[in-house]
């Protein structure tokens, strides 16, 4: 048996327990691995970080009910994989039933953020901060995740990165109630807004460059201090996978974009995915609040994944 990383006095799950639930779902979460083709690394996070993770949101959902997770990561720290793994583990060991949604599925269509392009900024053009999402339809969609009784159905929009657009509406998912676990995914879940003078100085080449007034920023900061407040305050749980730092994000996320292409490869749509220099520059765009979230977040979410360069869990924390 392998020592787990989740904090003993936190861990629901008696040796026993965890020897029994990992006999029984080691199989079935390798095969879920191999047929996204998911690195072993995933599998050998199984005992020491997942099975914990999911005996303790257990314990949570039957003491409260259906809860609301927030998971916030850096690009490519692998919040979708955790998010599907989670629903895998406590479907076959524990018997609940969990939905995830992705923050990126909210985003503005293309027409709609070249508007707030035209009107307010131009970075605005490009997805990923604050207020190129729509936070009132992520709000009206958790509660109705939260609400769904047998019979519901939820219509989840679905965002398509490589056309860099929302699906039409007969493209979205439907996902049957009721559910156990919400998970709700994304980069800067759970995000706080920076004091004005924090605002001040640029991060980066972009924002030296492309934003000298401080525009942009100052626009994304207000957005995080209004709409974004209430869509935040209904997470239950906040998960954080802390990344080592900025270079692992634009790395990861070059991984991503490359699996993205071997996917598309035969898609019109592979034209659009991004290369090298244009990962780094999409990248800056993020690194203002993702540097403010590394300073900040660790000391008030509910559980922290330290993360080292091989994206392996090394430390947990549970608050």
């Amino acid at each position: 048996m392998t020592r787990p990383l989740w904090p003993e006095e936190k861990n629901p799950l008696t040796m026993s327990h965890r020897e029994n639930l990992l006999c029984r779902l080691a199989p079935s979460v390798k095969a879920w691995l191999d047929e996204r083709n998911l690195p072993d690394r995933y599998g050998s996070m199984l005992e020491p970080v997942f099975l914990p993770l999911a005996g303790w949101l257990a314990a949570e959902i039957e003491a409260k009910g259906c809860r609301i997770l927030g998971i916030a990561g850096g690009q490519g720290s692998g919040k979708s994989t955790l998010s599907g793994l989670l629903v895998e583990i406590l479907a076959h060991g524990f018997g609940k039933r969990a939905v995830t949604f992705s923050i990126d599925d909210i985003y503005l269509s293309h027409d709609e953020r070249q508007r707030l392009a035209a009107d307010v900024h131009p970075l605005l053009a490009t997805r990923g901060v604050p207020g190129t999402h729509d936070p009132l339809l992520g709000l009206y969609l958790l509660q109705q995740l939260k609400g769904a009784g047998a019979g519901d159905f939820v219509h989840l929009p679905v965002f398509d990165k490589a056309i860099d657009d929302r699906l039409p509406p007969d493209r979205w998912r439907v996902v049957p109630g009721p559910f156990d676990l919400v998970i709700f995914e994304g980069w800067c879940i759970g995000a706080m807004p920076e004091t004005e003078e924090a605002l001040t100085e640029p991060v980066n080449v972009l924002e030296r460059t492309e934003d000298p007034d401080g525009l942009w920023r100052k626009f994304v900061n207000d957005e995080l201090s209004g709409p974004y407040i209430d869509l935040f305050a209904a997470i239950d749980i906040l998960l954080m996978l802390k990344v080592p730092g900025m270079e692992q994000v634009y790395k990861w996320r070059m991984n991503q974009e490359e699996a993205l292409r071997r996917q598309r490869q035969d898609d019109e749509a592979a034209s659009r995915i991004m290369g090298d220099e244009e990962i780094r520059r999409f990248i800056q765009h993020y690194e203002r609040i993702s540097r403010s979230m590394l300073a900040e977040m660790p000391e008030r979410a509910d559980i922290v994944f330290e993360l080292d360069d091989e994206q392996q869990v090394r430390r947990v924390s549970c608050r």
